[in-house]
Order: structure tokens, then sequence, then C-alpha cells
């Protein structure tokens, strides 16, 4: 998810065609609406035809199951659209597995295990469900600044696109040769590759404003078609079944409880954290100008985390890169989640299609989606040279090290930068400075 804004908000010229004063005025229900219907249905079809091989992408960087995935997309839709009708968060946003928390998953299958990660979901659902509770969302961003989280998110893109590279030269095995890497096969798949990913920024830099689906159309299609022609590492689609069952641990170090329970705490964090700022890009998009209640938003998360848990599934938020889509598609209420969902079951019951995309392709999407995640870094330079620096070192920090330790480092070094120069240069006694801290969280100020 890229976190970067418009800086202009809608006024109603920016209203999608058919919108009128009085819809402005009195936007009704944003579960649905049947003067949009067909909008909704086109929005959904587009969007959902997108969210497929980015859900793909997000799942092989957790390492999870790509039908896993599919599954925690469908579930979300569905609970973000039903709960749009009593808590609305949002009006146009996308629900979708969240891909800031991909390497942070991946660290988990490894460290707990994948038997154990439904737990880790359903503690992360927790944990959101008590930050719901309190509407303690409103004090996440004062404790973490803003530009530390463009860090996180530049580290976790710099991981997506190293991770994807791979995909630009891999192979079949029957091509592969003992003696030469870069044999002639090898060659020809990087420069296929090279060429398909220049094309995909071409036309996302022509139709991001219109039509931003058309990339991602116009790439699988011509890949599928290539593939017919010559031989291609495929993708792999593994059949696991879909099985509800009560998210018990099997953990038995009191250490390892200590620190499943510190990594829970840190999903639920950066996925809270990666909604809030969803939502504020995503209501400045919305073709009605209507506004966003993040902590309803935040209801809907928690709750289709906790049932995700209970098949296997993984975090999810609505993420701005698919509400940007489904926006310029032309949705205007939920109801499009409706039809994402259900693009998406198709292919959930349908896998066997998904083997038909090629590797090449799917790398050339999710280096794009990381390096924008990378590009985010480009924003925090409005807020000064200190916060430039302290993000890059953030993200420098999330990729050589981790998200849970890069951002325990960063968040370290901060304090201890804010201490010494308050100390140090400002002649301000550690007391006051310790409660001229806490009283940011009463007053509403932000972190510095």
């Amino acid at each position: 998810m890229s976190s970067s804004t418009l800086d202009k908000p809608l006024s109603t010229d920016d209203h999608a065609p058919g919108a009128t004063a009085e819809e402005v005025v009195a936007p009704g229900s944003a579960g649905f609406q049947a003067k949009y219907l067909a909008r909704d249905i086109q929005a959904g079809i587009i969007t959902g035809t997108m969210a497929v091989p980015l859900s793909i992408g997000i799942a092989m960087m957790s390492e999870y199951p790509i039908k896993v995935a599919l599954a925690t997309v469908v579930f979300a839709c569905f609970i973000g659209w039903v709960n749009a009708f009593f808590k609305p968060g949002n009006f146009i946003g996308v629900p979708g597995v969240a891909a800031g928390l991909a390497p942070a998953l991946a660290m988990g299958v490894h460290t707990f295990g994948i038997e154990n990660m439904a737990f880790v979901i359903f503690l992360t659902a927790s944990m959101q469900a008590v930050v719901w509770k309190y509407n303690w969302q409103r004090y996440i961003l004062q404790a973490v600044p803003v530009y530390l989280v463009e860090g996180l998110l530049a580290g976790v893109g710099l991981k997506i696109g190293l991770k994807f590279a791979t995909f630009c030269y891999e192979i079949p095995a029957e091509l592969e040769t003992a003696d030469v890497f870069w044999n002639e096969a090898r060659i020809q798949i990087v420069l296929i590759s090279i060429v398909g990913f220049a094309a995909f920024v071409y036309l996302f830099s022509k139709f991001k404003d219109t039509k931003p689906a058309i990339p991602y159309f116009l790439l699988i299609i011509a890949s599928i078609v290539l593939a017919q022609y010559m031989p291609m590492s495929m993708l792999f689609v593994e059949d696991v079944p879909f099985v509800l069952a009560l998210p018990i641990p099997h953990i038995e170090s009191a250490m390892m409880w200590v620190y499943i329970v510190g990594f829970a705490a840190m999903l639920a964090t950066i996925d809270v954290i990666e909604q809030v700022m969803s939502n504020a890009a995503i209501e400045k998009i919305d073709p009605l100008g209507r506004k966003c209640n993040t902590n309803n938003s935040l209801w809907s998360i928690w709750i289709s985390n906790m049932g995700a848990s209970f098949f296997g599934g993984m975090t999810n938020l609505d993420g701005l890169a698919k509400s940007t889509t489904n926006r310029l598609a032309g949705a205007y209420t939920k109801f499009s989640n409706v039809v994402v969902g259900s693009v998406v079951l198709f292919f959930f019951f349908n896998s066997h299609y998904l083997e038909y995309l090629p590797k090449f392709s799917l790398a050339a999407i999710m280096i794009f989606s990381g390096w924008k995640m990378v590009m985010g870094l480009w924003h925090v330079a409005n807020y000064g040279q200190y916060a430039l620096i302290l993000s890059v070192l953030t993200a420098l920090l999330v990729f050589k090290i981790g998200i849970f330790e890069g951002m325990l480092v960063a968040l370290a070094i901060h304090g201890l930068i804010n201490y010494l120069v308050f100390h140090q240069a400002g002649k301000i006694p550690s007391k006051v400075i310790i409660k001229k801290y806490f009283e940011k969280f009463s007053t509403g100020g932000t972190a510095d």
C-alpha cells in the first residue's frame, strides 16, 4: 500500500459524472444505492480483476498459500459490505491482504510455524478490537510519527522488489544448463521482463488518473498470449483444503509466548496505522466528498481478521491502490465490494486458471507496487531534513533486520534524539520532557 495522498480535496466539480449537488448533501446508504448499481458492478469487476494478481503476489511474499489469501479477500469484502450499512468507515474502500505486513507474516511463519499463525492473527484481531473499543487509533499516530511509517513501508517495498526480481530471470527447469547460467533462454526472459515492466510503467503513468486497471489487464493478457508460444516459468497454485478450525496455539516456551504477544501487537499497530493513512487518502478521492470514520473501519478490520483466523487467513485493510482503482472505475458505494469479492471467489474455486499466468508478469506488478512504497519517501521531505533522514534510516533498518526489530530501533533512536535535544540543548529537566510528551495524548497533539 502506498500512503501518498492527493493534495487537494475534491470539490463538487471533481465528482464523477451524474453526481448532483443534492447527492453531495444527502449521499444515502454506504452499502447500496440502486441508482449506482451499474457503476458499482462495473467498478467491482475491474477492481476485482486487479485484486487477484496483487493478492497472489502478497501471499507469495508472506509465504502463505495463494488460496488462503484469496479467501481472506473474499471474507473481508463481504464483511466490509455488511458493515457499511450500520458502521460505515469509508465509502469506496476495497479490503485486501495487507502488503505492508507481508514480510512480517513471512517472518511469523518461519518463527512460529504456519500452524500457529492462525492464533497470531486471532491475537492481532483481539488487540485491534480493544483499539476500536476505546478509539485508541487516534493516539497511535501521536506515538509513531507519520514519517517513520513511510520509512517502514519503504523498507517493505524494497523487500517486495527484491523478492520478485528473481522471477524476472527464472526459466523452466528443462531450459536450465549446468555450465552456463546466462544461457539464451534466461537472457530472453530478462529482456521480456524489462520490456513488460517498462510498458506497464508507461501505461500506468498514462492511465493512472483515468483507468488505472488498464496496465494490469494489458500486461496479464499479453503475457498469457506470449506464454502460448514460448516456454516460461508459470505460476503454481497449491490446492490446499479450506478448513474451519479454532485458532488454538501450539506453544510451549514461555519466552515464545512473550515474543508472540509482542509480534501480534506489532501486526495490530501497523495494520491500524496503514488503515488510518489509507482512510485519509480515500476521503480525498471520494466522488461525493463523504467523510471517513476510521474507528468504524477498524471495526470491520478486526472482525475480518478474527474471522480469517478460523480458516488460517491473513491480515487485511482497505488498501489505497485498490480503493483508487475502485473510485476511478466508477464506484459510489460499498456494494462494489460484493462484486470484488465475487470475482476473487471465482478464482478461489477455479484456481487452475491462475496457472496460465507467467511469473514475469506477476513480478512486474509486484516490483512496481514495491517501488511505489519506496517512493513514498519523497513525501517525507515536506516534514524537513530530520524526518527524511530518520525515515530513510527506518527503511534500511526494516529492510536489513525486519519490520518488528527495525521499527523498535528506529523509535528508540527517535526518542533518544528528542531527549538529547530537549535535555542538553534546551536544558529541560527529564521529568518535564516526559510530562510534556504524555500531555500530547490528552491535548490531541502529534508526535514530533
